[in-house]
C-alpha cells in the first residue's frame, strides 16, 4: 500500500523512536509488562510515559520506594504521574531495610575497622557507600518483582548520568532495558514538554520539571553538588563523546579548563560501569557501546595530571 511520509520535528522523532524501541524490545523478547522505579523525578516520569505509549497503561507498573531522605512533594509527584498515566503504582518503603543494612555493617563500617571516619546505624559520618546501599535496595526490589511476575525492569538513567558515572552499579543501573541511556538530560526536559503538549495537559507535573534534580540519597542533595549545570555538562559531553574533540579543543570552545578536565576524567574512568549496564536505544550520532568503546584499564589522558 502507499506509504504516507511525514516529516517530524527533532524532539518528536526522538520520542517516537524511544517508544518504538521500547515496544520492540519488550514484545520481541517475550515481555508483556514492564516495571520501573517512580522516584518523582523527571527521568522516571519520562520513562513511564514512554512505557505507557509503547505497551499500554495496563502493562506498566510504577514502584515508589521512599526513604528517610525522600521529600513529601517528591513522593506526591510520583503518585500524580502514575495516576495521570493510568498505571498501577506500588509503594515499598526502603527505610527499614536500609537501617538493617547499617546495623549489620556497623562494626565493619566503624572507624576502628577502616582507620578513619565512617557512619553507623545511628547516623554518624558517612560517604557514598550509604548512598549506594539505598540505590541497591531499590534495584533489588525491582529485580525481585521482575523475577516473581516476569516483568521487564526499565532503568531510568539518562546519557548525562551514564557518561559521568553518576549512577549506582547494581542499583539504579539494575534492569533489563535502559530506555533513555542515550538521551542527554537537557533533551529529557524537551521530551517531557513534548509529551505534555501532545496530551494537551500536564501528564508530567510542572513541579517535577521545575524542581532541581536530586538523587535524594542524603539530606538536601542536589545533582549540581557533584556535576556541573546540565546545560554546561551536556555541551561538553557532546563535544567529547559524540564529536571526539580533545581536551584542548573543548577548552578552546570557551569552557573552563577545570570543568572540562573534571568531566573528561569522569567519562573515562566510568567506562567499566557502562559496560555492565543494560542495552538501550540509540538516538544520538554516537551512543555508548559499539559506537564508542575505550579500554576499561587505560592510563592515557590528554588533560594532564
Amino acid at each position: 500500500p502507499p506509504r504516507r511520509i511525514e516529516k517530524l520535528g527533532s524532539i518528536e522523532e526522538v520520542y517516537k523512536a524511544l517508544v518504538l524501541g521500547t515496544k520492540d524490545y519488550a514484545v520481541k523478547n517475550g515481555f508483556k509488562k514492564a516495571v520501573l522505579g517512580l522516584s518523582g523525578g523527571v527521568d522516571s516520569a519520562l520513562v513511564a510515559a514512554i512505557a505507557v505509549d509503547a505497551l499500554g497503561q495496563d502493562n506498566v507498573v510504577g514502584v515508589t520506594m521512599p526513604s528517610i531522605y525522600t521529600k513529601e512533594e517528591t513522593r506526591a509527584d510520583a503518585v500524580i504521574v502514575a495516576r495521570s498515566l493510568g498505571i498501577k503504582v506500588l509503594t515499598i518503603p526502603i527505610s527499614n531495610v536500609f537501617q538493617s543494612y547499617l546495623r549489620t555493617l556497623r562494626k565493619d563500617f566503624s572507624a576502628s575497622a577502616r582507620g578513619g571516619g565512617a557512619s553507623d546505624a545511628k547516623g554518624g559520618k558517612g560517604n557514598v557507600a550509604e548512598e549506594n546501599i539505598q540505590a541497591r535496595i531499590r534495584g533489588n526490589f525491582l529485580m525481585a518483582l521482575s523475577n516473581k511476575f516476569d516483568w521487564l525492569v526499565l532503568t531510568t538513567g539518562n546519557k548525562s548520568e551514564m557518561s559521568t558515572g553518576y549512577c549506582t552499579l547494581y542499583g539504579d543501573m539494575a534492569g533489563g532495558f535502559a530506555v533513555i541511556k542515550d538521551v542527554p538530560k537537557t533533551v529529557v526536559y524537551h521530551l517531557v514538554e513534548y509529551r505534555n503538549a501532545v496530551a494537551n495537559k500536564e501528564i508530567i507535573p510542572r513541579t517535577i520539571i521545575k524542581r532541581a534534580p536530586s538523587a535524594e540519597l542524603r539530606p538536601n542533595q542536589k545533582d549540581q553538588d557533584t556535576l556541573p549545570p546540565y546545560s554546561t555538562l551536556d555541551s561538553i559531553l557532546k563535544l567529547y563523546v559524540e564529536e571526539d574533540k580533545s581536551f584542548s579543543e573543548i577548552v578552546g570552545s570557551h569552557f573552563d579548563p577545570k570543568v572540562v578536565k573534571k568531566v573528561v576524567s569522569m567519562v573515562d574512568r566510568n567506562e567499566y560501569k557502562r559496560r555492565q549496564g543494560p542495552p538501550g536505544i540509540k538516538i544520538t550520532p554516537k551512543a555508548f557501546g559499539k559506537d564508542r568503546r575505550i579500554p576499561i584499564t587505560n592510563r592515557y589522558t590528554d588533560t594532564g595530571k
